[in-house]
């Protein structure tokens, strides 16, 4: 049996796409039409205040790589507001079966990337996972974990995402370390774990298996001594009750018991709302679904010029247009042949030219990182108010 996977060399041929564009290229060919065209990827045609993140920059780039068009993109990590994200011209066969899988990547991943940023901005000093690799296909672990640590997230549980992307993944222990051990076993469960793990791995015990939280604890303080990092409460829902309270007794509980240097991590279904609520009593999150589960970004792509004149559907914004950001934070949409903003910094960088990756377009994931949290103080980014 194979997995339900559509590979990497249907998606560079354009075999990954929907079934009009093949009816497209067909009908094109047979009537000897393939006209020069502009073609821009945007969400919204003007800014709105509700800005999002972009990512999934280098998969878009990779697939567009060899083909005979220039482009050019707002790089991944940088926040937008209507407008294009990236622009397309060329002669229109040379990339009109490509848009499906185009759109899947900048699509998915910024919805992922805006939903991390929601949780690093509703707790910017805390240490932030992402815990939700487990929610969606193992085919596409590496792009919520990119986008996440793009968005700013500490880290993320995922190891071979972690291979994928050059960083290494995060964690310690799940229930079912603890069960296997057995119901009133925890303290071998936690002491085995200790033992056999690399120094580097912070001992982080996790304590709501069987019993009262603050019961887990205390034995697991006990058990591990000072080599004790953390305490992790993942209680479910059905269990938790006022989780908030929970956590501030555990807190009151290990500062009693002089283990002020124990912190205090918590996950489990945890959103932007949760993360406010517990950011002044818990060190530490992991956010799984919220992230991981996030809906796409509603990309479209639309031709704007044909053949050097200003061309699109009823209602799309015609001609080639050119987005800015400003020093106070506002993103500005405009022609591409007019003048912008006096202090605008143009957001769209040349990303090819004739096919070839354009040299000091940076796909680094630091500079991403970068971009987004500069981003996300100068437009002063907010998550939603609600879970």
């Amino acid at each position: 049996m194979e997995f339900d996977i559509v590979g990497p060399d249907a998606i560079r041929d354009g075999s990954a796409t929907d079934a009009y564009f093949d009816r497209t290229e067909t009908t094109l060919r047979h009537a000897g039409r393939n006209p020069r065209v502009v073609a821009e990827i945007t969400a919204d045609q003007f800014p709105d205040g509700d800005y999002e993140l972009l990512a999934g920059v280098k998969d878009a780039a990779a697939l567009l790589e060899g083909r005979d068009v220039d482009v050019d993109a707002i790089p991944s990590g940088r926040l937008f507001d209507g407008g294009p994200v990236m622009r397309i011209e060329g002669d229109y066969l040379e990339f009109a079966r490509l848009e499906t899988s185009l759109l899947g990547f900048l699509s998915h991943a910024s919805g992922v990337g805006t939903a991390a940023l929601d949780v690093r901005r509703a707790a910017p000093d805390s240490l932030v996972l992402s815990f939700g690799a487990r929610h969606v296909h193992p085919s596409i672990a590496a792009m919520i974990e990119r986008s996440a640590v793009i968005a700013g997230l500490d880290g993320f549980s995922h190891v071979a995402a972690g291979d994928v992307i050059g960083r290494e993944a995060s964690g310690t222990m799940p229930h079912a370390l603890l069960i296997c051990f057995g119901r009133g076993n925890q303290e071998q469960a936690w002491a085995a774990f200790d033992e056999a793990v690399e120094e580097d791995v912070p001992r982080v015990a996790l304590c709501d298996t069987y019993s009262d939280e603050i019961d887990e604890v205390l034995r697991a303080a006990a058990a591990l001594g000072d080599d004790l990092d953390s305490v992790r409460l993942d209680t479910t829902g059905s269990r938790r009750g006022n989780f908030r309270h929970i956590v501030r007794e555990v807190r009151w509980t290990l500062d009693a018991h002089g283990r002020e240097d124990v912190d205090i991590f918590v996950s489990g279904g945890l959103g932007p709302a949760d993360l406010r609520e517990l950011g002044d009593v818990a060190d530490g999150f992991g956010v799984g679904g919220y992230v991981s589960n996030a809906d796409p970004v509603d990309f479209a792509l639309d031709i704007v010029e044909v053949d050097g004149e200003p061309a699109a559907k009823r209602g799309k914004l015609t001609g080639a247009k050119a987005v800015y950001r400003t020093a106070d934070g506002g993103h500005h949409v405009g022609l591409r042949d007019r003048a912008g903003p006096d202090d605008g910094d143009a957001l769209l960088q040349p990303l090819l030219r004739g096919g070839e990756i354009v040299e000091d377009f940076d796909f680094g994931l630091d500079a991403a990182v970068e971009r987004a949290a500069r981003d996300a103080e100068l437009c002063a980014y907010e998550p939603p108010t609600s879970a």
